[in-house]
């Protein structure tokens, strides 16, 4: 279910809000959270289980560091999570790659390829990951209480305005939300606002660029006029800004409709006048976890020059492999990061 379509805009979305608003506050995330799971079921129900169940050893995890004093044994349980949540996503995410890459290096000198059965991936894993991975990491550091049950643990982690394409956002930046928000009309309207401009973005502008670029790349390359290129490639450089910044929009707006006030994921991005500037404008979210989950643990720009230099890199590469399973993916993040 996206949130352009007549299900979502006409069905799903006027009968949560309608039972959102009617309910007490005592109930309130019980029907975001019911409303939530029927959001992320409704395309792939088998896959809810994933997202309950990683969620569920992350709050026992996360119980325990909580509880515990002895710092060993609480990394231990930290690395527990971390390494739990990673191998999903290389499973889910990267399986595939993996084995067609070791079968086409098998095929290069005449070996027997791999058996293997293609895993389909869950829809918006590597967000939820990335959220799930906030919580824990999170309590580790004391920068934000454990969740006050499973419940508002996992509403949370499968919020539905965020949940398929973003922001990414950290735990220590709603957890008192998710306690407590304030509603009112005001708010509501400025939900409703921000919602509407993303969804212009995203149905008609995107779109549009979308019926621009689409034909000439499903074209051969050589059978594509170089004006014909670069008129898609101008196409595209605005479809993909529209579409996400869109999509990112629609989720703030959802979320003032419901109390919840998400921070900025874009900021001007093509009014950027360096490659650092954009990456503070453009997918703020991703950047800010990358910087505080990955960056700064690596030793950030607290190291000499050359290590802080390749701490950016990496960091950069694994932006790459983060958004999709193929080299290409690989390639930009690893140029991005020399860039930087």
């Amino acid at each position: 279910m996206v949130f352009s379509s007549t299900l979502f805009l006409f069905y799903f979305l006027p009968l949560q809000l309608v039972l959102y608003h009617l309910a007490p506050r005592v109930a309130k995330n019980w029907v975001a959270l019911a409303g939530s799971l029927l959001f992320y079921a409704w395309g792939a129900p088998g896959f809810v289980y994933v997202l309950i169940g990683g969620t569920l050893v992350d709050y026992w995890l996360s119980r325990a560091i909580a509880a515990e004093q002895r710092p060993k044994r609480r990394r231990l349980w930290l690395w527990l999570s971390v390494a739990g949540n990673l191998g999903l996503l290389l499973y889910f995410k990267y399986a595939n790659f993996f084995v067609d890459q070791v079968n086409v290096l098998l095929g290069s000198v005449g070996g027997t390829t791999l058996t293997w059965i293609t895993v389909v991936l869950p829809i918006g894993i590597s967000f939820f990951t990335f959220q799930k991975l906030s919580y824990v990491v999170d309590v580790y550091r004391g920068t934000a209480q454990v969740a006050r049950s499973f419940a508002d643990c996992l509403l949370y982690v499968a919020l539905f305005p965020q949940l398929i394409a973003g922001p990414i956002v950290r735990y220590h930046d709603v957890d008192q939300q998710i306690r407590a928000r304030t509603h009112s009309s005001h708010q509501f309207w400025r939900g409703v606002e921000r919602f509407t401009l993303g969804l212009l973005k995203k149905a008609v502008l995107a779109n549009a660029m979308a019926a621009i670029c689409d034909p000439v790349f499903e074209r051969p390359v050589s059978m594509v006029p170089q004006g014909f290129a670069w008129l898609a490639a101008v196409a595209y450089y605005f479809q993909i800004y529209f579409d996400f910044s869109g999509y990112s929009d629609m989720a703030i707006g959802l979320g003032r409709m419901m109390g919840f006030e998400f921070l900025e994921n874009f900021d001007r991005p093509y009014m950027a006048k360096t490659f650092t500037d954009f990456w503070r404008r453009w997918h703020i979210s991703l950047s800010n976890f990358m910087r505080e989950y990955i960056y700064i643990p690596l030793g950030g720009n607290r190291v000499g020059p050359v290590r802080a230099y390749l701490n950016l890199w990496v960091v950069f590469l694994v932006s790459g492999f983060w958004h999709g399973a193929s080299w290409n993916f690989v390639v930009w993040g690893a140029y991005q990061g020399v860039f930087l």
